[in-house]
């Protein structure tokens, strides 16, 4: 029997896919352009916008003699045993392959924002956690253990990580997204990536691109973000994790820019991604986003005009199901209305990845285990490291924290006791349970109240819930106060409820009109704190909350941000002192709830001034958080120099921990730039180091900052490295400098492109 040359594995993938697609029908070459979501609800409540109206019929077994693209999410849609999902997915790629005439099957996606969102999978921290934690070598720990488990069980693709820099903190996403700095986002982002495809997943960043900057903090709202934004905050994350990440896919965001949308703008997903950035892999619409451009976004007259202009642009697979690359796209080729080639186009770069992915092979083999562990001991104690590293102590004044061991403690608050405090929306528990009431968890997830008993055994604990999450009723209110004044030290346990499209506090199109506490919490935590007994505030949210209101008035502020199944324990370790908190903040905490969304990357006019009486000053500025050691800085080196436009410079400090218990600091290194062409912030993270020392150890870290680093886009649209003076600051946080070092840039303007500089490396030397 003679192989066909696009089955022969020795020969080039490109040979081999120009083979395969001159063997293909035109309905054989769409059919690689399309999922298909088995078991999608087509009416109620969904996990994806519109899932109720966007769902397509279909008769499968008709469908799949054509071949198939992708299958859309085996274990993400309902609770089913992981070993049974891995065989029924295997079982599914049989009849897939067995149905058409060259034996393909499909590429098998699903959601991993924090863990395989699947039942009985491990739950990790959410990104704006990962952020929190400044350590992108453990991500990259945990997108490889994620990675290793989709791969167990057939998956070959995941839908994450969020790169979208979070502008407005009302927005519902913000617990999906790593921070408010690009440089934050890229880096630690692009660690996710290296995890996840070092275990040869596919990494889809999302969303491209924009989609955080949507107006008033309303999802899916226009994107207002201007040239300048959206080159210079926007775009580098997504650029740094394909440069050094590998990320092999890219979705396009749901939103529009300047009347675009994402989905239909080749400018973005073709001269930028692909000719500018150089991009292979392929572009993956965001569920229905193809639809939206008929249905919400009304650029497209029909089914087959929306296929085009998302083809055209660069979308090559519609998901998360077939409707609009389906026997729309057919009929319009047929008609003469849509080139051929954008069709080819596509299904070229689908085929190519199938191929690298060993799709193509005839021995191509899905795994069908008798037995599946997907939260194994090692990812729970990778789970508890991360979520121990992302915790912030915002706020110890006194000294309130650890707590005494054998103290009388009053546990106060709707999230003390509720295992979901712990979860992102993304988490499957939060995304899918709620819809199967009937079934359990399939996974441990201590609460706080469970796991601050655990850590204080002497200590007499009591608990009263004294409001809901978001319920307005106060009744409860009263009791709350009594438990508190019986007690030594009251600790406050606040936050959100993770919820998809309104039910939720926190999560997809759980967007908020302020950044007040939800419900009447604030005026629960007004009450605990008029009661005279120390309290310690903690928060479990997906976004920052307001807190100027009680600064001062607290006995400490301890801020995890859905910390995931090991938060409880995590987060009572820090209460106990346990762990040594070494969180900074990824996202800065306001001290006013409205009238002024904001993040830290200002130029002056976004700073406070005698223009306004709205100070927009945060209460804890990005990077910040606080330690139960102490720690010096010393013998800086930074003296003033010259260097070219394409030159470089090197700037150290030794810190020193002074305390009597190991601990961490997060070194952080910004540039001021204190004249340019266009307004620039004031201050903007260009490097960062986390140094774990124990008590008297020091070590010195030596930043090597590199004049591309100060680049940004000018008025022609230009990304380029200007001429002039810049300083690097060292310090503890955005808003706490320790050491300042001048370095002038002379010579002539220099154009960069993708050949620059995006990291500052970093040398740590102990001593």
């Amino acid at each position: 029997m003679t192989t066909a040359p696009w089955r022969d594995p020795a020969l080039p993938a490109a040979a081999r896919v120009d083979d395969l697609l001159s063997r293909m029908t035109l309905e054989e070459k769409t059919a690689q352009l399309y999922g298909v979501w088995v078991g999608a609800a087509t009416d109620g409540d969904g996990v994806a916008p519109h899932q109720h109206d966007m769902t397509a019929d279909y008769d499968w077994n008709e469908l799949i003699t054509r071949g198939l693209g992708q299958l859309t999410r085996s274990f993400g849609t309902a609770p089913v045993d992981p070993a049974v999902g891995a065989r029924a997915l295997a079982l599914a790629q049989r009849r897939i392959a067995a149905a058409g005439r060259f034996g393909i099957p499909a590429v098998a996606h699903e959601e991993c924002l924090a863990g395989f969102t699947a039942w009985r999978a491990t739950a990790y921290p959410v990104p704006l956690a990962w952020g929190a934690a400044f350590d992108p070598p453990l991500v990259e720990e945990m997108g490889r253990a994620i990675g290793r488990d989709l791969r167990a069980v057939g998956v070959h693709q995941g839908l994450a990580p969020v790169l979208d820099v979070v502008r407005d903190p009302r927005w519902g996403r913000v617990e999906e997204t790593i921070g408010e700095d690009p440089y934050l986002v890229g880096t630690v982002g692009t660690a996710y990536v290296r995890g996840l495809e070092s275990a040869g997943i596919v990494a889809t960043l999302k969303h491209f691109a924009g989609y955080a900057s949507s107006a008033g903090a309303r999802n899916l709202a226009p994107v207002r973000a201007g040239t300048r934004e959206f080159a210079d905050v926007t775009l580098p994350p997504f650029e740094m994790a394909l440069r050094e990440g590998g990320a092999r896919s890219v979705m396009a965001a749901y939103t529009e820019r300047d009347g675009v949308p994402a989905s239909a703008d080749p400018e973005l997903l073709t001269r930028l991604l692909r000719e500018e950035w150089g991009f292979t892999g392929t572009v993956v619409a965001d569920y229905f986003g193809i639809g939206f451009l008929q249905t919400l976004h009304r650029v497209a007259g029909t089914p087959a005009e929306a296929a085009h202009l998302a083809l055209a642009a660069g979308i090559d697979v519609e998901l998360p199901t077939v409707k609009y690359y389906g026997e729309a796209l057919v009929t319009a080729v047929r008609a003469g209305e849509l080139p051929e080639e954008l069709v080819d186009r596509a299904a070229q770069r689908v085929l190519l990845q199938k191929c690298e992915l060993g799709l193509l092979d005839e021995d191509w083999q899905t795994p069908a285990p008798e037995a599946v562990d997907l939260d194994p001991a090692a990812n729970r104690a990778l789970a508890r490291r991360l979520a121990e590293e992302s915790v912030v102590l915002l706020d110890n004044p006194d000294g309130l924290l650890p707590l005494a061991p054998d103290t009388r403690v009053a546990v106060v608050g709707p999230r003390a006791a509720d295992a979901l405090a712990m979860l992102g929306c993304y988490s499957f528990p939060s995304h899918v349970l709620t819809h199967h009431p009937e079934v359990d968890l399939g996974i441990e997830i201590p609460t706080l109240l469970e796991s601050l008993r655990t850590e204080l055994p002497d200590a007499k604990v009591t608990f009263t819930e004294g409001c809901g999450v978001s319920d307005p009723d106060p009744s409860g209110l009263t009791e709350a106060i009594a438990r508190a004044a019986e007690a030594d030290v009251c600790v406050a346990v606040l936050g959100d409820r993770a919820g998809l499209f309104g039910r939720g506090t926190s999560g997809e199109g759980c967007d908020v009109a302020d950044l007040s506490l939800p419900g009447v919490q604030g005026e629960l935590l007004d009450a605990l704190v008029a009661t005279g007994v120390p309290v310690v505030l903690v928060l479990l949210t997906g976004r920052p909350y307001a807190l100027g209101r009680w600064h001062g008035r607290l006995g400490a502020v301890v801020q995890a941000f859905f910390p995931g199944e090991e938060g409880g324990p995590a987060v009572a370790g820090v209460l106990s002192g346990r762990v040594n908190p070494s969180g900074r903040l990824p996202v800065s905490v306001p001290r006013v709830p409205g009238g002024q969304p904001w993040t830290y990357l200002q130029p002056p006019l976004g700073l406070a001034g005698e223009v306004s009486n709205l100070d927009p000053t945060p209460l804890y500025p990005f990077g910040h958080g606080r330690s139960y050691t102490e720690f010096a800085w010393e013998e800086f080196s930074g003296p003033d120099a010259e260097i070219g436009t394409d030159g470089s410079y090197d700037l150290s400090v030794t810190v020193r921990n002074t305390g009597g218990r190991a601990g961490t600091e997060v070194v952080q290194l910004y540039l001021h730039d204190p004249v340019a062409s266009v307004t620039r912030p004031d201050v903007r993270l260009i490097g960062y180091q986390r140094l774990e020392l124990a008590a008297g150890e020091s070590a010195r870290v030596t930043f090597r900052f590199h004049a591309d680093l100060s680049a940004f886009t000018d008025r022609a649209g230009r990304r380029v490295v200007e001429p002039g003076d810049l300083e690097l600051r060292l310090g503890a946080s955005s808003g706490q400098m320790r050491e300042v070092a001048r370095v002038r840039l002379a010579g002539p303007v220099r154009e960069v492109g993708a050949e620059r500089r995006l990291r500052c490396e970093a040398d740590v030397l102990r001593n």
